[in-house]
């Protein structure tokens, strides 16, 4: 096992139509208005963008997502990883109930980040840890912005 590799898969049960959710989750610069843990989004062109985000260990990562798939009619996003880390992430959306969508997100990446790797074995845990409460912020924070909306 490469101790630098990462998947993660979370489900998000989300209080709004699936074609909602997929307007707030294209909008990848308004990220920061809801997510607490992604602390900025820098455009640079349509299909590319730079996120900073942090969430409880104190260090900021930096990726370059560039989009590799942008399907409203699937309800699927989907972007390529640079920087701290190189790999994929993506959302898929799917109806549930009448007024309720959930939300996939998953992730596979390897850190490429110097500290990161060298810490990559005692401080997985931590890292795993990290990414947990930064999913359950963003969902949290997605669900009561839908909820305003």
């Amino acid at each position: 096992m490469d101790p630098t590799h990462y998947r993660f898969r979370s489900l998000w049960d989300l209080p709004a139509p699936p074609a909602t959710v997929y307007a707030v989750l294209e909008r990848l610069e308004h990220y920061p208005r809801w997510w607490p843990q992604v602390r900025d989004v820098t455009r640079v062109d349509d299909h590319t963008a730079i996120l900073r985000f942090r969430s409880r260990l104190p260090y900021t990562l930096t990726a370059t997502l560039t989009e590799r798939r942008r399907d409203p009619a699937a309800r699927v996003l989907e972007a390529s990883l640079t920087g701290d880390m190189d790999g994929w992430a993506r959302w898929t959306l799917t109806p549930h109930g009448a007024h309720r969508t959930h939300a996939l997100y998953e992730q596979d990446v390897h850190v490429t980040r110097p500290l990161l790797r060298h810490l990559a074995v005692p401080g997985r845990p931590l890292f795993l840890a990290n990414h947990a409460l930064m999913m359950r912020a963003g969902r949290r924070g997605l669900t009561a912005h839908l909820e305003a909306v």
